[in-house]
């Protein structure tokens, strides 16, 4: 299949970062190319652009995508959140510009046998690196029920975790949950009739999320990826992130509030001792959110919102 994914707000986030200043950027999702693609098309002469992916399949859609300017450049499998070693492999010390678009992509959803839909046959596997750690299998058949409530409330902010995690043990017990499917019945069948019928999206959505976030550790990487970018940013350096769900956003509205503050001092402190200093200016308090027209023509694009910042 090819990896098609529509760009969200990439015109937001091309005025956010300004890649026409040159310089040294960094997608750290490069997913398909989308956002790479923008950012290259602006990089003038003898600036750089380095995208980071962990996908085989987005490595090599990406590559195809932003051929015409493979001269500006440099892909690496890496997950976003070992940006630091990775731009130490490649000789990079300081960069200009960074951004992420955080999730899952569309093609990782359409893609039927990766295990990320719930509407697809697949066996159950969810990992956006194929060749390493647990898959979706191994969280479904052998995480304990409290583990699987956990996860399933935590990152699925799904009401009714602690009876599809009962209703997950008790099938498994049986034989080992295989495929997508599979799941989506469980999970549905826990849900009691009178609140599937009021919910607009299929009832195993939220909890497929939060199967896949566990599974790529999503979550625990986006405080450690942008507090270790913002070193690497030039004074005046620009970074943006795109989140697609509460809790995404709600990290990185604190990892922001966090580096913009730097004192760390008791609020009962009169005046500050730890000498912490902001490290980022914030570019809008409020997160920018996509136009009606382009959650008309992607409707995918109706959560997202993008979060700006510069370096001090």
């Amino acid at each position: 299949m090819e990896f098609s994914h529509v760009s969200v707000m990439a015109q937001e986030c091309m005025d956010a970062l300004d890649p026409a200043r040159g310089g040294i950027y960094v997608d750290c999702t490069a997913g398909g190319g989308g956002h790479s693609l923008e950012i290259a098309k602006r990089l003038p002469e003898g600036s750089r652009l380095i995208c980071l992916d962990r996908d085989d399949n987005a490595i090599a859609a990406c590559t195809k995508r932003v051929q015409d300017y493979a001269d500006k450049v440099t892909i690496v499998k890496s997950n976003f959140r070992n940006i630091a070693s990775a731009l130490d492999m490649i000789g990079v010390d300081k960069i200009d510009g960074v951004m992420w678009d955080l999730g899952v992509s569309s093609h990782q959803l359409d893609e039927g046998d990766r295990g990320f839909s719930y509407s697809k046959e697949a066996p159950l596997d969810m990992r956006m690196d194929q060749t390493e750690g647990k898959s979706a299998y191994d969280v479904v058949n052998y995480y304990s029920e409290e583990e699987l409530k956990r996860i399933i409330r935590d990152y699925g902010e799904e009401k009714f975790a602690s009876r599809i995690a009962q209703f997950i043990c008790k099938r498994r017990e049986a034989k080992p949950i295989k495929t997508t499917t599979e799941l989506a019945d469980i999970i549905s069948s826990a849900i009691p009739a009178q609140k599937r019928m009021k919910e607009s999206q299929h009832p195993a959505r939220r909890t497929f999320q939060a199967i896949r976030i566990e599974v790529n550790g999503e979550l625990d990487a986006i405080e450690p990826s942008i507090t270790a970018a913002v070193e690497r940013l030039n004074p005046g350096g620009r970074l943006a992130v795109i989140t697609f769900h509460s809790l995404e956003d709600r990290i990185t509205k604190e990892t922001f509030r966090t580096l913009s503050t730097g004192c760390t001092c008791p609020p009962e402190f009169p005046v500050c001792v730890c000498g912490g200093k902001p490290k980022i200016n914030l570019l809008s308090r409020k997160p920018i959110l996509p136009s009606e027209e382009e959650m008309e023509v992607n409707p995918r694009s109706r959560s997202a919102k993008l979060r700006t910042a510069e370096k001090v």
